[in-house]
């Protein structure tokens, strides 16, 4: 953790860039007990499994998330897999919902951190799944980027 107090990144989905092609993103408050918060502040969270559900209520969830319980914590600890709501307007809720009903997007979470006020925020992307055949191109253009690096350093 950095001595900026807790200002920073907490943790990046970077399975996702690979497995989707990510269309939109969108900044998402979390709805977060104190010990949760106390856990993220350690750097302590895993968005990896993690996607964003569109429940009946009408709101957006984040499930499949690991907020480790705060070491610091009694009894009244926190579950680290629980569904954690979304704060968004009521409009973005409906176009990311209507995305997901109409088009068959997934919502997923992209990265976890704390913005300049201090306050833990989600970077969640409206993405579209990728076949085998676009991942391979993925790769193939990371690679030539890679080596056309290196060449330019050399020959530069």
């Amino acid at each position: 953790m950095s001595k900026d107090d807790g200002k920073g990144v907490i943790a990046v989905n970077r399975r996702a860039r690979f497995d989707y092609e990510i269309e939109d993103t969108l900044e998402a408050g979390l709805q977060l007990v104190g010990t949760e918060v106390k856990s993220l502040r350690q750097g302590r969270a895993n968005i990896a499994e993690a996607y964003v559900s569109v429940e009946r209520d009408g709101a957006l969830y984040l499930i499949n998330s690991d907020f480790p319980p705060y070491e610091g914590g009694n009894r009244f600890n926190h579950e680290p897999r629980r569904h954690r709501k979304l704060l968004l307007h009521k409009k973005q809720i409906g176009q990311l919902a209507g995305a997901v009903q109409r088009d068959g997007r997934t919502i997923i979470p992209l990265r976890l951190y704390f913005n300049d006020r201090g306050l833990a925020k989600l970077l969640i992307g409206l993405a579209k799944g990728k076949k085998t055949i676009d991942k391979r191109e993925t790769i193939k253009q990371r690679e030539w980027n890679r080596s056309k690096a290196r060449l330019m350093k050399d020959f530069g």
